[in-house]
């Protein structure tokens, strides 16, 4: 069985991003709250789904990326341009590895499907 990862990277510090809030749904029928966690100094959570948990399915991971900016880069409220980043994808090889890794700084991100 395959699991989910993640990690989480500040190119305005260029390193790992330490206590990102994290939330990962389901979008599957009914959006539910599958998991809540925060990023460590390395910027990586333990696996958000594995075991008979991984299934194949539609997703969405939603990095707090707001409160992590106004706090480490004393980014001002009225001033925050991203706030919430929300990430949908899909599962389809629970066999698989897949790894959603967030590249951000206070203007724009990116993602990318790793293993």
């Amino acid at each position: 069985m395959g699991r989910l990862t993640t990690h989480v990277l500040d190119t305005m510090a260029g390193g790992p991003a330490e206590g990102v809030a994290i939330e990962l749904w389901t979008m599957d029928s009914e959006p539910s709250c599958l998991v809540r966690t925060l990023t460590n100094a390395d910027g990586r959570t333990d696996p958000l789904l594995e075991g008979e948990h991984f299934r194949c399915g539609r997703y969405e991971l939603r990095f707090m990326v707001g409160q992590y900016l106004r706090t480490r880069h004393a980014v001002d409220l009225d001033t925050l341009f991203l706030d919430e980043v929300p990430v949908r994808f899909g599962i389809q090889y629970p066999e698989q590895n897949y790894h959603v890794p967030l590249l951000f700084s206070a203007y724009g991100y990116s993602t990318y499907r790793g293993s």
